[in-house]
């Protein structure tokens, strides 16, 4: 018996070794280097010196063994060389991610919901506001920790083109210059709270964003095109109601990012490793179901090379009250007094999506 369990064993160990074996023999080292040039041209990447070159090959080398890896069991989602390729785990994170966790004070402050909810609301299967026109293009926050400036903003955004038909794109960048001073991280009701003390945000195009901070525009602070008068917290370990939310229109949320998985993400529905750690602000702009599998339609700010151009589908209801990677501990949305109230969850994205219509038919 003992000598069988030994011959097993033996038999495991070796077939599991050679399956990775074959995972790394199976690109050679001139298929990696063409495709690493490939690589540089697609994503116009230039390096100061050939040392330098030479080391971001070696970190592509070993994040393309993890993506071969991963790519090669069977998972609901892929992985892929996208922008993040020739930087490692340590210096993603550093760079990409600027969530700042809120106290406990700060969340409670904002909590009476302006929707009369009940459990028993009932809601569409499935909502994508990008095909109400409530969506503006992927943006991309670069080399800055303002992934929460672009949360608030998207989800602004988004209410704005619910309530008035009018899709407009705002300025992250007033929010770096003029609330944080700094590409320091944040929280979105810090960006929230900064366009109505000053009673509105400039557009994008007359307020463009750098990626870097640059000393506040005192002329363009004062053009307030769209405003808010208030925004409200999600009460914590609440999945169903950030859908309830999200029927009405976009919302801002957070989670854990930091995960090599997430970093490479490409395609399918991320139900990858990640936890409550967290620290990235993203927007959810819809929900929906896919082959039996919920999840939830996330708008990134990481450029249309990153993701499913620019979005991820995250796994919902996961049965865990947090939400995967921790969605559902610091979601918020944006609040206008008029013409919230009379919103249809089941018609809302009809009502946007013939505002759209209209327009277009008077331009």
């Amino acid at each position: 018996m003992a000598s069988q369990l030994i011959l097993f064993l033996s038999f495991f160990l070796f077939s599991f070794s050679s399956f990775y074996l074959v995972i790394n023999a199976a690109r050679s080292e001139h298929e990696i280097k063409l495709l690493y040039e490939g690589w540089l041209v697609e994503h116009h990447k230039n390096y100061n010196d050939l040392f330098e070159k030479d080391k971001r090959y070696e970190i592509f080398k070993d994040n393309l063994k993890f993506i071969d890896e991963h790519n090669a069991g069977n998972h609901s989602f892929t992985l892929g060389l996208n922008v993040f390729a020739d930087l490692t785990n340590e210096e993603y994170r550093n760079t990409f991610l600027g969530f700042k966790q809120p106290t406990r004070q700060e969340i409670n402050l904002h909590q009476n919901s302006v929707y009369n909810f009940s459990e028993s609301l009932l809601l569409p299967d499935y909502v994508d506001w990008r095909r109400a026109g409530a969506v503006t293009p992927v943006k991309n926050q670069g080399q800055c920790n303002s992934c929460w400036a672009f949360s608030a903003i998207a989800a602004i955004e988004g209410l704005n083109q619910i309530i008035t038909g009018n899709l407009v794109s705002l300025s992250e960048q007033e929010i770096v210059d003029c609330y944080k001073g700094s590409c320091g991280r944040g929280y979105m009701a810090d960006a929230f709270q900064f366009i109505i003390d000053n009673g509105g945000i400039d557009t994008d195009d007359d307020y463009p964003y750098r990626g870097y901070f640059a000393g506040c525009d005192r002329n363009k602070i004062e053009r307030r095109v769209v405003w808010i008068d208030g925004y409200e917290s999600i009460p914590a370990y609440n999945e169903n109601y950030i859908k309830m939310v999200a029927a009405y229109q976009p919302v801002s949320v957070a989670i854990e990012a930091y995960g090599q998985q997430f970093q490479f993400y490409t395609s399918g529905i991320f139900d990858g490793y990640c936890g409550t750690n967290i620290d990235h602000a993203v927007t959810v702009i819809g929900y929906g179901s896919e082959n039996g599998i919920d999840y939830w339609l996330i708008k990134n700010s990481w450029g249309q090379r990153w993701g499913e151009n620019g979005y991820v589908k995250l796994h919902r209801n996961i049965n865990m009250p947090q939400g995967k990677c921790g969605i559902a501990l610091y979601a918020s949305y944006p609040t206008k007094s008029s013409g919230m109230n009379n919103v249809n969850p089941l018609k809302a994205q009809e009502q946007s999506s013939a505002n759209v219509e209209g327009k277009r038919a008077s331009a």
